[in-house]
């Protein structure tokens, strides 16, 4: 399994609680129904100057992740209305092998 780690900060608790908004119930719309695509997870933290949001999606392999976003697989895909409420944000995802899971 592969994870694909993403940060972004928001300048203002509103800004943050409105980004927050667009990213519920699904992160990416759509992902779900993604072939390899294995589950999400969604983190917040305020770090008092700012808020920061960190995405996890978890997909079967890095080739999973590459039928999705093409050959440019660590480009970050941010859409207008998201990233208006950003103040910065990673420009390239990371990506990792999962070694180790437990719990749900």
């Amino acid at each position: 399994m592969v994870a694909r780690v993403w940060h972004g900060y928001c300048p203002t608790p509103e800004h943050a609680n409105a980004y927050e908004a667009m990213l519920k119930p699904e992160l990416l719309p759509g992902i779900s129904k993604k072939k390899g695509y294995r589950g999400s997870h969604l983190l917040r933290r305020d770090l008092g100057h700012e808020i920061e949001f960190i995405t996890i999606l978890l997909f079967d392999s890095l080739d999973s992740i590459k039928e999705i976003t093409g050959p440019d697989y660590e480009t970050a895909v941010i859409p207008p209305e998201r990233k208006q409420h950003l103040s910065r944000f990673d420009a390239k995802a990371a990506h990792y092998d999962v070694i180790a899971a437990t719990g749900s």
